[in-house]
């Protein structure tokens, strides 16, 4: 598929590889009895913007503000991409890593973070990349966290279009980088992966 068609972070998502355990594996396998009782989430409040869903294949769901309908040209995207071999801080570790890697050697990092683990919260681990594309610059923040007992890779991505993306690129992110992180490490309802099965499947 063209680059405008799946986000630049997905194309990289897709081919993170780390070494799941045979547990986990066969956890991953056990069917989803929840899925049915869980509502699909239409949309999404993130940072006192709705996010109405526009498109999912496989494990992708991408959501997108009004007037932002055009995947070709959006500009502020939210996607969450479960994967259902992460089933414990380990893998979850694990899956940062790689997918780290990956934007390392496509962009560069902007910043890196892990919540530490306590009694009543498993560990979460953030990165911000920034990826560049053909015409635009993408900012990409990424929480990695356990939901409902599986890893959710919960993703908000910003382009700049143009000649002075670079520019309008450092500008956006001075004025908003920080309330962004913010929000998406405080973000408390992020969809469980059960109800994400739900929602249609794009062609």
């Amino acid at each position: 598929m063209s680059i405008t068609r799946i986000p630049f972070h997905l194309m990289l998502a897709a081919v993170v590889a780390f070494a799941v355990s045979p547990s986990a594996l066969a956890e991953s396998r056990k069917p989803q009895r929840e899925a049915a009782q869980a509502p699909a989430p239409s949309s999404l409040a993130f940072n006192g913007a709705r996010y109405a869903h526009r498109w999912s294949k496989g494990n992708q769901h991408e959501f997108t503000p009004a007037g932002q309908e055009d995947l070709s040209a959006w500009r502020d995207m939210i996607t969450l991409v479960p994967r259902q071999e992460v089933r414990d801080g380990e893998t979850l570790a694990a899956l940062a890593e790689s997918l780290l890697a990956q934007y390392k050697s496509a962009g560069k990092i902007i910043k890196t973070g892990s919540t530490p683990r306590t009694d009543s919260r498993p560990a979460e681990h953030f990165l911000i990349a920034l990826l560049p594309g053909q015409g635009f610059l993408e900012t990409v923040f990424v929480r990695f966290k356990l939901v409902d007992g599986t890893g959710v890779m919960a993703i908000y991505a910003h382009r700049n279009y143009g000649e002075a993306a670079a520019q309008d690129f450092g500008v956006w992110l001075q004025a908003n980088g920080a309330t962004v992180e913010q929000a998406l490490m405080a973000w408390s309802d992020i969809p469980a992966p059960a109800s994400l099965e739900t929602l249609p499947q794009s062609r």
